[in-house]
């Protein structure tokens, strides 16, 4: 096992989630259990007639337990890059030293080393206190804790705006207050700061009575002042509302997510490989009707909608797309399911010399399919764009500035200069050259090779073939093989342009190379 899988391995570990029903969380609970076996130890040191009697087994517990969390804190940090990508780097993970749990982890563990540095002796209580805190640290353990922090920052605007709005009633009213008892107790309401203090003090239950050295005497004052103490009720009153209303939300989305979630496995069921007489393969279909999946699996229109929005391995399509302008076809809304291990769509390196690119799987229903069974049977190379926004639609097909900056095309070129890396090596492109814009053409198959439309000979300087008898060879045999034994029938160059400079394969040998 590599250093990079063993870490791979920890972030699991430390996934926080003990619903998950694997081995690895016991370390979860053995992490829980620590705390409250620490949190008890720092409990029955308070203890003297315990600490005289069970004294060293006490410091066993607290060394112990603090070793534990040592390594297992130390191993927390190295790791969650890969659980939260903000972390990445140093920085990000000084970045979560500061953060909430991470904080927490700091204090209640490390801060114990302090006391090994030469001139520097924290007092044992605080040594203590700071233990304390490592209770806190079962809140990530907890589903109710983080629906209450999500229903929080969910609600952080509206509280913000709240607690603005009290302020400056707050203030507004404090001002009116001394103008209104100054004149009647000037020795008392000596300047604006005295009723600013004493409302924030009715806020918080006047601490040390400070609030009752300066009494409201006059009858406006004293209604003054119960609109202040009705503020007072408001203050706590809207963010508990708030939060309250927030936590609500939050379980529903909860509740949502796991809908969603069984919507998504339903939708998987309904992509169950079969065997295909055919090619005796075991295979998924390419696509899935709607009315299908209504009727073998129970699901309303809305449910597969969730299902589809809220997974990147489905996206609705339009099986008429697939048919030729002069047929005429009618709508038929389908299911189309597609792996994803990449951030453009799916990348399978099976160490070929022929690497098949679908740069247009998204917008071209099917596509994927013929690109992914095309290259395994061939044993080849797969690289197929299935992620993107459809409308604007921008292509990997065509290089432009717009390409370069959408999301997934570095990586989308990165794989194919590291498959396509050698002079022997072949790229062949798969794209629909037939779809609901264009007629019918007596052929069915179209070799391009970076020509002209029409020119069907090998004369263009600019074409992408660098064996041509090779590549003659194999156009000859294929087409012969598709025409005899499939009926399909094959053309090069005759209906369509493949001279665009911009075209991916000319743009990753020479302009994106160059930057």
């Amino acid at each position: 096992m590599t250093i990079e899988d063993f870490k791979k391995d920890l972030s699991l570990v430390f996934d926080d989630n003990t619903n998950t029903v694997v081995y690895k969380n016991y370390l979860d609970y053995s992490i829980l259990f620590l705390i409250f076996l620490s949190t008890a130890e720092i409990y029955l040191s308070t203890f003297p007639g315990i600490v005289e009697k069970y004294g060293t087994i006490l410091n066993i517990i607290d060394h112990f337990t603090t070793l534990v969390f040592t390594i297992e804190i130390a191993l927390r940090i190295w790791t969650i890059d890969l659980l939260e990508e903000k972390y990445k780097g140093i920085w990000g993970r000084i970045k979560y030293c500061f953060s909430f749990y991470g904080f927490i982890d700091i204090m209640s563990t490390y801060t114990i080393y302090i006391n090994m540095i030469p001139g520097i002796k924290l007092p044992i209580d605080t040594m203590k206190v700071l233990r304390v805190f490592r209770l806190l640290r079962i809140f990530r353990f907890m589903r109710s804790f983080r629906l209450l922090s999500a229903a929080i920052s969910n609600k952080s605007k509206e509280l913000f705006v709240s607690l603005q709005f009290l302020i400056i009633i707050t203030v507004i009213l404090s001002f009116a207050l001394f103008f209104i008892e100054h004149d009647a107790q000037p020795d008392v309401y000596t300047d604006g700061s005295v009723p600013v203090l004493w409302a924030f003090m009715q806020y918080i239950g006047d601490p040390g009575s400070l609030a009752e050295n300066y009494p409201p005497v006059t009858m406006l004052g004293k209604i003054v002042a119960c609109i202040i103490g009705v503020l007072g009720i408001a203050i706590f009153a809207v963010p508990a509302g708030l939060i309250g209303s927030g936590f609500t939300e939050e379980i529903e989305n909860e509740a949502k997510k796991q809908k969603t979630k069984k919507n998504v496995e339903k939708l998987h069921l309904a992509f169950q490989r079969k065997l295909d007489r055919f090619t005796r393969f075991q295979i998924a279909p390419q696509f899935v009707s709607i009315g299908d999946i209504q009727a073998r699996l129970r699901m309303n229109l809305d449910d597969i909608f969730d299902g589809i929005d809220n997974s990147n391995q489905f996206r609705l399509v339009n099986l008429s797309a697939t048919r030729t302008v002069d047929e005429r076809a009618d709508d038929k809304l389908a299911v189309e399911h597609y792996p994803v291990n990449r951030s453009y769509g799916c990348c399978i390196n099976r160490g070929s010399k022929v690497t098949i690119v679908s740069p247009a799987s998204l917008v071209d229903p099917g596509m994927y399919h013929f690109a992914y069974y095309l290259a395994k049977l061939g044993g080849f190379n797969l690289i197929s764009r299935e992620i993107g926004v459809l409308r604007p639609y921008v292509s990997f097909y065509l290089v432009s500035d717009e390409s370069k900056k959408e999301e997934g095309f570095q990586d989308y070129m990165n794989d194919l200069n590291r498959l396509a890396n050698s002079e022997d090596h072949y790229v062949i492109t798969i794209l629909a050259a037939s779809g609901a814009n264009e007629p019918n053409y007596p052929t069915q198959m179209h070799f391009s090779y970076g020509g002209k439309r029409g020119d069907e000979t090998y004369d263009d300087p600019n074409i992408t073939i660098h064996n041509v008898p090779l590549f003659d060879k194999m156009y000859t045999e294929l087409t012969e093989r598709l025409e005899s034994e499939l009926n399909i029938k094959s053309d090069r160059q005759r209906y369509h342009d493949t001279s665009n400079p911009k075209f991916y394969y000319r743009a990753q040998n020479e302009a994106y190379m160059q930057g």
